[in-house]
Parts: structure tokens; sequence; C-alpha cells
């Protein structure tokens, strides 16, 4: 069974030439960015194309990729940075997209327990401001550690612990408000990485 390649790889092959390197990369990373566009309040039809313009700048910013460098970060930057020009572009704020009425995403084959305690946490993030939102959704959700959020934040990795410990403080009283327990969320440690 042979290993699948790293990102990284991917995108070296990509600039090297290979077309098909790119492709992967796209089935990879598009449900991902959906879902974190989603997760962001915006509609479907809006996540769909800001993840095409993601990799439209992707292709475009592709000799700028250094071997070596990790590509996680990089996307991520380029995905938020079109979020919120598209935002203020339409004459909304984060916080309004988040509020408008933009349903949580649904994991796969989600039990329908799981999907209204989603929709919780999507509503209580919606409550946070956006850069402690930011930090949360890229740790929590998408798994980056600090030092890596603080690259695509574009904050030093002080700030974006401070951000995140302020933002988990929030989030855990405003689902706690809800009626939701630590024990029924899927856990996260707001000290790691």
């Amino acid at each position: 069974m042979s290993e699948q390649p790293t990102d990284e790889a991917l995108m070296l092959a990509y600039v090297a030439g290979d077309r098909s390197a790119f492709e992967r990369l796209f089935e990879r990373w598009s449900p991902r960015l959906r879902r974190t566009f989603a997760r962001s309040g915006l509609r479907e039809d809006e996540a769909g194309d800001l993840v095409q313009l993601t990799f439209l700048h992707l292709h475009r910013a592709r000799l700028d990729f250094h071997p070596g460098a990790p590509l996680r970060p990089w996307i991520f930057t380029i995905a938020l940075n079109l979020r919120r020009q598209h935002l203020r572009r339409l004459g909304r704020k984060p916080e309004q997209a988040f509020a408008d009425d933009a349903p949580a995403p649904a994991a796969p084959r989600e039990d329908p327990d799981r999907s209204l305690l989603g929709g919780v946490v999507h509503a209580a993030l919606a409550r946070l401001p956006e850069a402690q939102r930011d930090v949360i959704a890229l740790h929590w959700f998408e798994g980056l550690s600090f030092r890596e959020v603080a690259e695509v934040v574009g904050a030093t990795q002080t700030a974006v612990k401070v951000r995140a410990h302020r933002g988990y403080a929030k989030l855990r009283a405003e689902l706690e408000a809800a009626g939701v327990t630590a024990a029924d969320i899927p856990s996260y440690d707001p000290e790691q990485s």
C-alpha cells in the first residue's frame, strides 16, 4: 500500500508542472474549505465560489511556494482573506454573516443530536468577536497549532493564545448558558499546541 503524498509534495509537483497534483490538492482541500466557509456563516453558493477563488489565488501564487514550508497555513490565510474581502464587498460584517440564516455545516452522516449540538455551537461562535472566532475555528475545528494559527491570522503566537483563551472562555460560558455541558461537546484543550 503506497502512502499518500503530503500537501507540500503535491504543491511542489504542481509547481514543477504536474497538473494532476493540483487536481488532487483541490479534491483533498475543497470539502474542508467548504466547511470552513460554511462555518463562517456563508451560504453554500458563496462557499463554493470562495473555494474556487482560493485555488485560483493558490495557482497564481504557486511560484512563491517554498520547499519545506507548510501548505496548510498558506491555504487558510488565502481563504480567510478572501472571506473578509467577500463580506466587505457585500457590506456585511463577519458577525452579520454568522448571524444570517446560514445553517451550521453538518458533518457527513451526522446523527440528529449531534446536528442540533452543531447548531448550538455555531450560534455560540456567532456571538464571539471575529478575531476570537477565527482563532477558535482554526485551532479547534481545523486542528492547526497555535503557531500555524498565528501565521494565518498575522499575529504573534502569544496574541493567538490570548485570543484563544478568552474565546474559549466566552464560548464555554455561551454553551453553558444554552444548557450544553463540556461532556456534550467534542473535547478540546485550549492549552494544546
